[in-house]
């Protein structure tokens, strides 16, 4: 089995627009992803970064919003997101319990670059969000420390794993195997060239309801391998170089929810669906002394462009999450299998 592949390997294709060259959250330039993995019997978790530009977010901001689609989640500073409409940390991802030790991580990892952060100037609001990995993962061990965190951050490329790394090493998606997965899309717009790339924390949904490229096979697979137990929530990350308003971001991060449903999934009351959409195109000094600033932003004329690019690449990213991710045994003997095992019954090659 060759877990190397990703969804487009097997014929299938999900919307009309054309992909980035990697096909990643990473083809808006200056995002990358880092992860640390910890894979060792019943600790199937760990951290997975997405640093939003390569400069000092502190020092320069970007506009960011988040949009809950269902809000049984613990993440962290999504609060202050939303009011402020600004995002000034890489997000990490990561389980739920180890939501306050990434918090602290990240923010000791800021502390070091702003030495003024908490004296001269207020304090930083770090973001992370989770998924309950503890069908895999012994998850009150508590696993995660902050040198996991570091090293996530460390090793954040342009170039990244997905399937069962990082953050996604224990998570299940549609009661199979989950995890990170990611695509992207390229616009044009009246001449001009823009690029929009999801990274998603697959963790939710019922086999019973899985769709891939339209046709519903989960049925099938259950009667091969009969779920175990059912998980909640996905996390997505949404980045782009168009420039949005937090206002236009909002919008664009509530269409994650469009690519989520396509796989079948009907939002459960216990699962944590969230989307966090940030652009590159417009940056805030902290320290901007200007009374009054430019801001450029899309006309919403051709906005349905980005409304399409998130769905299509949510959709996508969580197929790659999935087909990317081999299978995983973890806490009790409990296993997950890949969706890539079933191939046969949605490839189109």
């Amino acid at each position: 089995m060759d877990f190397r592949k990703r969804i487009t390997d097997y014929g299938v294709n999900t919307g009309i627009l054309p992909r980035g060259p990697r096909n990643a959250i990473t083809d808006v330039e200056g995002v990358r992803v880092g992860h640390c993995t910890l894979a060792d019997g019943p600790v199937q978790t760990g951290v997975t970064a997405v640093l939003p530009h390569g400069g000092n977010l502190f020092r320069e901001k970007l506009l960011a919003a988040c949009h809950v689609i269902n809000g049984f989640g613990k993440s962290a500073g999504l609060v202050q997101v939303e009011e402020m409409g600004t995002l000034e940390t890489p997000v990490l991802l990561t389980n739920t319990f180890a939501v306050g030790a990434a918090s602290e991580a990240l923010v000791r990892h800021m502390l070091a670059d702003n030495p003024d952060i908490g004296r001269e100037t207020g304090t930083v609001n770090p973001v992370v969000c989770e998924c309950n990995d503890g069908f895999l993962n012994d998850i009150r061990g508590f696993a995660v420390r902050e040198e996991h965190v570091l090293r996530a951050l460390a090793s954040a490329s342009e170039d990244f794993e997905e399937g069962a790394v990082g953050a996604g090493r224990g998570m299940s998606c549609h009661q199979l195997k989950g995890g990170i997965g990611t695509a992207s899309r390229v616009l044009e717009v009246e001449g001009a060239s823009f690029t929009l790339g999801v990274l998603v924390l697959s963790n939710y949904g019922q086999l019973e309801d899985l769709r891939v490229d339209g046709r519903h096979i989960g049925p099938a697979i259950g009667k091969i391998h009969p779920p175990q137990d059912e998980q909640g929530s996905i996390i997505a990350v949404i980045a782009t170089d168009i420039p949005l308003t937090e206002r236009q971001l909002g919008r664009v991060a509530r269409r994650a929810s469009v690519g989520i449903t396509r796989t079948g999934a009907f939002i459960g009351s216990g699962s944590g669906e969230i989307a966090l959409a940030f652009t590159t195109a417009n940056r805030f000094r902290h320290h901007e002394t200007a009374p009054l600033l430019s801001l450029s932003m899309l006309n919403e004329n051709h906005i349905n462009l980005a409304f399409r690019a998130a769905a299509e690449a949510t959709e996508e990213a969580v197929l790659n999450s999935m087909v990317r991710a081999e299978p995983v045994s973890g806490r009790d003997g409990h296993i997950r299998h890949s969706l890539a095992e079933y191939a046969h019954l949605f490839a189109r090659q």
